[in-house]
């Protein structure tokens, strides 16, 4: 009996229905895919977090030869919390030539059609292979991709190409930002308010080393490099949490802040911020905090590391993505992070495109235009004429 079909509509209307906010486990979205592609003769390997309670699908539509396309997507979302949504962010709703709805920017309306188009790609008879990668948690640090990565680089054949969809209006992007997270924690030694000198403020501390970082970030800011295409076209870096103290006549001993750095392609994170940070700390930091007191101390771990996506002019996945879309405009670049780089990194050649807008993304009321929609579905269907029979 042959499986269930669905316009890509409807299967936009189904993936966005299922409530895969990163905190929350993806199985129920994951299990549907699976389902759905076995129903058209299609296996999935699915690869668990350790946790089990999330997973990556990959599957193969074709022989398993070397040079075929990955159709790449994450299926998390962001968190509609504390947001004054006009409906149900996980039901599609149209309107004024928009679908509301979380995700069907940010990012699974990309994934939805090509799923959708599975069984024309099947009836049109695969040339070459179509492989969709849909992963857990990109949202909050690109967890579940590397296992992708690793399973593509155990296969006995090679893929020539990853489409990586996030909203870029179907236009080309060859290159963005790498994402590093810290988390800082510094001890002091609490003491009576009156007396600072007997104790170590672990928020002043916390303070003076933020001061440096915001510091860093302007000579970053001042080394601007405008033909590099990203707007902004410098790296940036920005803190964006704080804790610490108990009451405020106590020299607090405990202040813990969460920052990031966003790098341009090929930037060191280590030799631009880490190092020149830790010899401030070492150098002035520390000796003043432990002049007091041996038990004081800093700490930052790093908590996230994405690699950005460098560009590769005339790649096999730029002249590729260039026929289908028609697009003889320069690469664009973007600032947000995606999985691309990683899959770059790996050995094979990666570009960003896929349908709506990432300033639609992340906010109450996110939506596509139904344009996009049809934008992506005419891309589909081009690539369908290069790696299928008829």
């Amino acid at each position: 009996m042959p499986g269930r079909t669905y316009t890509p509509r409807e299967m936009i209307d189904r993936l966005v229905s299922f409530d895969t906010t990163s905190r929350l486990s993806n199985l129920e979205l994951i299990d549907f895919v699976a389902d759905y592609l076995a129903g058209h003769g299609i296996e999935s390997q699915r690869l668990f977090d350790e946790s089990g309670k999330k997973a990556n699908l990959f599957a193969t539509l074709g022989q398993k030869a070397d040079g075929g396309i990955v159709l790449s997507g994450h299926t998390d979302v962001v968190p509609v919390d504390d947001q004054d949504w006009s409906s149900d962010p996980f039901t599609v709703v149209e309107r004024d030539g928009r679908l509301y709805g979380r995700g069907t920017a940010d990012m699974k309306s990309f994934s939805a059609i090509a799923l959708a188009l599975v069984p024309e790609f099947l009836a049109r008879g695969l040339e070459m292979p179509i492989h969709l990668a849909l992963s857990y948690d990109e949202e909050v640090g690109c967890l579940g991709a590397p296992q992708i990565v690793a399973l593509i680089k155990s296969l006995d054949f090679s893929p020539g190409a990853v489409i990586v969809g996030e909203p870029t209006e179907m236009k080309i992007i060859d290159r963005h930002k790498g994402i590093y997270r810290f988390s800082t924690t510094v001890t002091g030694l609490e003491a009576h308010s009156a007396y600072t000198d007997r104790g170590v403020s672990a928020i002043m501390v916390a303070a003076r080393m933020i001061e440096f970082l915001d510091r860093t970030a302007r000579k970053m800011r001042d080394a601007s490099a405008p033909e590099s295409g990203f707007d902004p076209p410098f790296h940036t870096i920005q803190v964006g949490l704080i804790q610490g103290g108990t009451a405020n006549n106590i020299l607090p001993r405990h202040c813990a802040f969460e920052w990031e750095v966003r790098l341009m392609p090929d930037a060191d994170v280590e030799a631009l911020v880490l190092q020149p940070l830790k010899q401030f700390v070492d150098s002035e930091l520390l000796p003043e905090m432990r002049a007091v007191s041996a038990k004081t101390g800093i700490e930052t771990d790093l908590v996230i590391g994405v690699g950005g996506l460098a560009p590769e002019p005339g790649s096999a996945a730029e002249s590729l993505v260039r026929a289908l879309t028609g697009d003889n405009q320069p690469a664009g670049a973007v600032s947000f992070g995606t999985e691309a780089g990683l899959f770059q990194r790996a050995g094979t050649p990666t570009v960003v495109c896929g349908p709506g807008n990432i300033l639609q993304a992340h906010k109450p009321d996110e939506y596509i235009e139904l344009e996009q929609v049809d934008a992506c579905i005419a891309f589909m269907h081009r690539l369908m004429d290069r790696v299928c029979a008829k």
